[in-house]
């Protein structure tokens, strides 16, 4: 379809399920700033004023888990159990064992820990080579997040949800057609002035999004009404739980395996990063506007079973070419992608929030 709309939404740090991605994630940080050999997959879990963590940890480390948590839910911003959840008030319960010997076994010659379909997926449409629509939700997730920490808009809480409608025109955005945003908030705030205020200190301070903005542009924020009672009050978290906001939005495919508590030799995580990594530079290189790869792997083994290109009849090479190229020019074994990405680092909690790929802070984005 040459002119269609795409929809993509993002959440907040303080989103319940982005809460347990960020806990998991700075558990695995904190393991590898010990012992980069880690292996780690750690899962959590929350509810009403409790986090619950659990999964598999092989290190040469001692990590205080609670600690870890607590740290994780203050640095969001959560301190009141009356309305969503207290760091300080919070019961952490932990069920923690050590790696499968099966699967140590397994990887201990460089196989992949698990076998699976990852994607990797870059286009022209932004200068971060990702699709308009995720950019601009991510940007205004992120900015809902810095007006509340700045205190521009004190009376924000941490749960928060955006979305954004693009228009498309011979393949290309036009324009927006819908921005949705729900935020959390104090009680005894005017909905009318929540709506005045999100709408000039977000939608409209945000540079990528106001660009496309038009007379037409429908904005809707706090849809519902009144957003008081937010957090594990209103929601259940779980990691994992928001692989398409992590991703392409929706504008690609994706395996089905989460990224975050997963160490680097969990290829769900590592070689989605590595295929972004190439096919960013397909696009950068101008040999496509846009590119997919897919690749998958059979747990225990170093190679991948099969490598796909698609290119959208946008490639100025064939797709086969292309799958030539890749061979020939990438280490895609676990632990050539671990080298290349420099992935046996604490580099993980950097990526969690407001997408996995376009930030530059990270090596498989430069």
């Amino acid at each position: 379809m040459e002119n269609y709309k795409f929809t993509s939404e993002s959440v907040t740090e303080g989103h319940p399920d982005k809460l347990c991605d960020t806990i998991s994630d700075k558990i695995l940080d904190e393991y590898l700033k010990q012992d980069s050999k880690a292996k780690v997959a750690v899962e959590t879990m929350a509810g009403k004023n409790r986090i619950y963590i659990a999964g598999q940890i092989t290190a040469n480390a001692k990590v205080d888990i609670e600690k870890v948590v607590k740290n994780t839910i203050q640095e969001i911003g959560y301190d009141n159990d009356r309305i969503d959840l207290d760091y300080r008030t919070c019961k952490i319960e932990q069920n923690i064992t050590i790696q499968s010997p099966d699967i140590t076994k397994g990887i201990e010659n460089g196989g992949a820990g698990d076998q699976g379909l990852m994607f990797g997926y870059a286009c022209d449409e932004t200068e971060y080579y990702m699709p308009y629509g995720v950019v601009t939700t991510h940007e205004l997730s992120k900015k809902l997040t810095d007006v509340r920490k700045k205190n521009i808009l004190p009376y924000l809480r941490p749960d928060g949800k955006t979305q954004v409608t693009i228009e498309y025109e011979n393949g290309l955005p036009k324009r927006i057609d819908t921005i949705i945003i729900s935020a959390e908030h104090l009680e005894n705030i005017p909905l009318e002035k929540i709506r005045k205020d999100i709408k000039e200190a977000v939608i409209f301070d945000s540079i990528l999004t106001k660009k496309k903005i038009d007379n037409k542009t429908k904005i809707k924020i706090n849809p519902a009404g009144v957003f008081t009672i937010g957090g594990l009050l209103a929601d259940t978290g779980l990691t994992g739980r928001k692989i398409i906001v992590d991703t392409y939005g929706g504008y690609a495919h994706h395996g089905g395996g989460a990224f975050s508590g997963k160490d680097a030799s969990k290829v769900d995580r590592s070689a989605a990063y590595m295929l972004r990594y190439i096919a960013k530079q397909i696009v950068k290189k101008n040999l496509a506007k846009k590119c997919e790869i897919q690749i998958a792997y059979a747990i225990g083994e170093k190679d991948p079973v099969s490598i796909n290109v698609n290119t959208f009849g946008t490639g100025r090479s064939s797709e086969k070419d292309l799958e030539k190229m890749i061979y020939e020019n990438y280490d895609l074994t676990p632990d050539g992608i671990i080298k290349f990405l420099e992935l046996d680092r604490p580099v993980f909690s950097k990526s969690t929030n407001y997408g996995h790929f376009g930030n530059k802070d990270v090596t498989w984005e430069r």
